[in-house]
Protein backbone atom coordinates (compact mmCIF):
# COMPACT_ATOMS: atom_id res chain seq x y z
CA UNK A 1 0.00 0.00 0.00
CA UNK A 2 1.77 3.31 -1.19
CA UNK A 3 2.52 5.61 2.11
CA UNK A 4 -0.39 8.38 0.44
CA UNK A 5 -3.35 5.81 0.79
CA UNK A 6 -1.77 5.04 4.81
CA UNK A 7 -1.73 8.83 5.98
CA UNK A 8 -5.13 9.44 4.38
CA UNK A 9 -6.80 6.77 6.13
CA UNK A 10 -5.00 7.97 9.30
CA UNK A 11 -6.72 11.56 8.92
CA UNK A 12 -9.87 9.73 8.09
CA UNK A 13 -10.06 8.05 11.24
CA UNK A 14 -8.39 11.78 13.12
CA UNK A 15 -11.65 14.01 11.63
CA UNK A 16 -13.99 11.12 12.54
CA UNK A 17 -13.26 11.13 15.82
CA UNK A 18 -12.60 15.00 16.68
CA UNK A 19 -15.84 15.74 15.07
CA UNK A 20 -17.64 13.30 18.55
CA UNK A 21 -15.17 15.56 20.53
CA UNK A 22 -15.23 17.96 23.05
CA UNK A 23 -11.99 20.24 23.71
CA UNK A 24 -10.34 20.61 27.08
CA UNK A 25 -9.17 24.28 27.30
CA UNK A 26 -6.13 24.75 29.02
CA UNK A 27 -4.70 27.60 30.65
CA UNK A 28 -0.96 28.30 30.28
CA UNK A 29 -1.07 28.02 34.05
CA UNK A 30 -2.89 25.00 34.06
CA UNK A 31 -0.23 21.90 34.75
CA UNK A 32 -2.21 18.56 33.43
CA UNK A 33 -0.64 16.00 35.62
CA UNK A 34 -3.25 12.46 34.48
CA UNK A 35 -6.37 11.88 32.12
CA UNK A 36 -8.75 9.60 32.64
CA UNK A 37 -5.89 7.39 34.81
CA UNK A 38 -3.18 8.15 32.60
CA UNK A 39 -0.54 9.99 33.36
CA UNK A 40 0.38 13.27 30.91
CA UNK A 41 4.05 14.84 30.13
CA UNK A 42 4.28 18.02 29.56
CA UNK A 43 6.43 17.74 26.65
CA UNK A 44 3.72 16.55 24.67
CA UNK A 45 1.07 19.49 25.86
CA UNK A 46 4.12 22.15 25.31
CA UNK A 47 2.19 24.80 23.37
CA UNK A 48 -1.03 23.50 23.21
CA UNK A 49 -4.21 25.16 24.42
CA UNK A 50 -6.40 22.46 24.26
CA UNK A 51 -7.01 18.69 24.39
CA UNK A 52 -9.04 16.83 22.36
CA UNK A 53 -11.44 14.41 24.68
CA UNK A 54 -13.87 11.88 22.88
CA UNK A 55 -17.62 12.37 24.30
CA UNK A 56 -18.11 10.09 27.88
CA UNK A 57 -16.62 10.17 31.10
CA UNK A 58 -13.18 11.91 32.29
CA UNK A 59 -11.11 12.84 35.24
CA UNK A 60 -8.45 15.07 35.31
CA UNK A 61 -5.19 15.92 37.83
CA UNK A 62 -4.20 19.04 37.42
CA UNK A 63 -2.57 21.49 39.28
CA UNK A 64 -1.75 25.54 38.62
CA UNK A 65 1.31 27.10 38.65
CA UNK A 66 1.65 30.96 38.79
CA UNK A 67 4.09 33.87 39.85
CA UNK A 68 1.54 35.29 42.42
CA UNK A 69 2.72 38.71 44.24
CA UNK A 70 4.64 38.85 47.48
CA UNK A 71 5.37 42.03 48.24
CA UNK A 72 5.12 45.26 45.58
CA UNK A 73 8.38 44.67 44.69
CA UNK A 74 8.67 40.59 44.44
CA UNK A 75 6.84 37.96 43.01
CA UNK A 76 7.23 33.98 43.52
CA UNK A 77 6.44 30.67 42.16
CA UNK A 78 3.59 29.55 43.68
CA UNK A 79 2.34 25.36 43.20
CA UNK A 80 -1.29 24.83 43.86
CA UNK A 81 -2.30 21.40 45.62
CA UNK A 82 -3.12 18.66 42.94
CA UNK A 83 -6.67 18.97 41.83
CA UNK A 84 -9.20 16.72 40.57
CA UNK A 85 -12.64 16.79 38.40
CA UNK A 86 -14.62 14.36 37.17
CA UNK A 87 -16.89 15.51 34.48
CA UNK A 88 -18.94 13.75 31.24
CA UNK A 89 -17.65 15.62 28.17
CA UNK A 90 -20.57 16.12 25.65
CA UNK A 91 -20.46 19.69 24.18
CA UNK A 92 -18.14 21.35 21.96
CA UNK A 93 -15.48 22.92 24.76
CA UNK A 94 -14.64 22.94 28.36
CA UNK A 95 -12.85 25.55 30.02
CA UNK A 96 -11.21 25.77 33.88
CA UNK A 97 -12.03 28.91 35.57
CA UNK A 98 -10.52 29.42 38.32
CA UNK A 99 -10.47 32.01 40.91
CA UNK A 100 -8.23 35.05 41.33
CA UNK A 101 -4.95 34.00 42.19
CA UNK A 102 -2.92 37.50 41.98
CA UNK A 103 -1.31 37.06 45.59
CA UNK A 104 0.48 34.58 48.07
CA UNK A 105 -2.42 35.00 50.30
CA UNK A 106 -4.95 34.40 47.70
CA UNK A 107 -3.02 31.38 46.82
CA UNK A 108 -3.11 29.62 50.55
CA UNK A 109 -6.30 30.32 50.69
CA UNK A 110 -7.47 28.70 47.15
CA UNK A 111 -5.11 25.65 48.60
CA UNK A 112 -6.87 25.45 52.31
CA UNK A 113 -10.33 25.63 49.96
CA UNK A 114 -9.67 24.90 46.33
CA UNK A 115 -12.89 25.95 44.60
CA UNK A 116 -12.97 25.79 40.60
CA UNK A 117 -15.52 25.59 37.93
CA UNK A 118 -15.94 24.39 34.43
CA UNK A 119 -18.16 26.04 31.56
CA UNK A 120 -18.76 24.70 28.24
CA UNK A 121 -18.99 27.17 24.96
CA UNK A 122 -21.85 28.58 26.05
CA UNK A 123 -20.70 29.49 29.53
CA UNK A 124 -22.82 27.23 30.75
CA UNK A 125 -21.93 25.29 34.41
CA UNK A 126 -20.27 21.57 33.44
CA UNK A 127 -21.58 19.64 36.01
CA UNK A 128 -18.64 17.61 38.26
CA UNK A 129 -17.42 16.37 41.02
CA UNK A 130 -14.19 18.24 42.50
CA UNK A 131 -11.40 16.29 45.28
CA UNK A 132 -7.97 17.13 45.53
CA UNK A 133 -5.00 15.17 46.96
CA UNK A 134 -3.13 15.50 49.77
CA UNK A 135 0.88 16.15 49.73
CA UNK A 136 2.82 13.22 48.10
CA UNK A 137 6.47 12.23 48.76
CA UNK A 138 6.79 11.86 45.67
CA UNK A 139 5.68 13.08 42.09
CA UNK A 140 4.02 9.19 41.07
CA UNK A 141 0.40 10.92 39.96
CA UNK A 142 -0.66 8.14 37.98
CA UNK A 143 -0.04 5.80 41.14
CA UNK A 144 -1.83 8.32 43.17
CA UNK A 145 -4.72 8.71 41.25
CA UNK A 146 -4.49 4.66 40.75
CA UNK A 147 -5.17 4.52 44.71
CA UNK A 148 -7.45 7.44 44.77
CA UNK A 149 -9.69 5.76 42.16
CA UNK A 150 -9.82 2.18 43.95
CA UNK A 151 -11.65 4.09 47.45
CA UNK A 152 -15.10 5.52 47.20
CA UNK A 153 -13.75 9.01 46.97
CA UNK A 154 -15.76 11.75 45.84
CA UNK A 155 -14.43 12.04 42.17
CA UNK A 156 -13.44 8.48 41.93
CA UNK A 157 -14.10 6.42 38.92
CA UNK A 158 -13.14 3.10 39.50
CA UNK A 159 -12.32 1.83 35.67
CA UNK A 160 -9.47 4.68 35.83
CA UNK A 161 -8.12 2.17 38.57
CA UNK A 162 -6.88 -0.26 36.18
CA UNK A 163 -3.03 -0.46 35.30
CA UNK A 164 -3.96 0.09 31.73
CA UNK A 165 -1.53 3.04 30.96
CA UNK A 166 1.56 0.51 30.22
CA UNK A 167 -0.69 -1.68 28.45
CA UNK A 168 -2.50 0.07 25.51
CA UNK A 169 -0.24 2.02 23.98
CA UNK A 170 2.52 0.05 23.62
CA UNK A 171 1.45 -2.24 20.20
CA UNK A 172 0.71 0.88 18.29
CA UNK A 173 3.79 3.07 19.52
CA UNK A 174 6.23 -0.11 18.01
CA UNK A 175 3.71 0.25 14.89
CA UNK A 176 4.58 3.94 14.67
CA UNK A 177 8.40 3.50 15.58
CA UNK A 178 9.08 1.08 12.77
CA UNK A 179 6.86 2.80 10.24
CA UNK A 180 9.81 5.23 8.61
CA UNK A 181 10.50 6.30 5.19
CA UNK A 182 13.95 5.30 3.68
CA UNK A 183 15.40 8.74 5.50
CA UNK A 184 14.61 7.36 8.95
CA UNK A 185 12.04 10.17 9.58
CA UNK A 186 8.74 8.99 11.44
CA UNK A 187 5.54 9.42 9.08
CA UNK A 188 3.30 10.42 12.10
CA UNK A 189 3.73 12.80 14.76
CA UNK A 190 4.19 10.71 17.74
CA UNK A 191 2.87 13.86 20.38
CA UNK A 192 -0.52 14.51 18.43
CA UNK A 193 -1.04 10.74 18.07
CA UNK A 194 0.09 10.17 21.78
CA UNK A 195 -2.81 12.64 22.65
CA UNK A 196 -5.35 11.71 20.52
CA UNK A 197 -4.84 7.37 20.92
CA UNK A 198 -5.08 7.84 24.77
CA UNK A 199 -8.91 9.42 24.18
CA UNK A 200 -10.52 7.28 21.61
CA UNK A 201 -12.39 3.93 22.41
CA UNK A 202 -11.00 0.36 21.55
CA UNK A 203 -12.56 -0.28 18.23
CA UNK A 204 -10.50 2.97 16.64
CA UNK A 205 -7.04 1.80 18.71
CA UNK A 206 -7.94 -1.36 16.60
CA UNK A 207 -8.21 0.05 13.51
CA UNK A 208 -5.23 2.33 13.85
CA UNK A 209 -3.38 -0.85 14.74
CA UNK A 210 -4.57 -2.41 11.62
CA UNK A 211 -3.28 0.20 9.60
CA UNK A 212 0.09 1.05 11.07
CA UNK A 213 1.01 -3.32 10.21
CA UNK A 214 -0.46 -2.25 6.72
CA UNK A 215 2.21 0.01 6.37
CA UNK A 216 5.11 -1.60 7.91
CA UNK A 217 3.89 -4.58 6.00
CA UNK A 218 4.05 -2.80 2.48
Amino acid sequence: MKLPLVITGLFILLVTTFAQATTLKLAPEIDLLVLDGHKISGSLLKGADGLELNHGQHQILFRVEKNLQVDPQMTSQWVSTPLIATFTAQTKSITIALPTLMSIQQGTLFNQHPEFQLYDEHHQLVDNQQDYLIALTDDNYEQAMMVYNMKNNIASVPRFAQPTSSSHFPAAANDLNETRDTNGEEHVSHRILYLWYQQVDTATRQRLRGLLRVLRTS
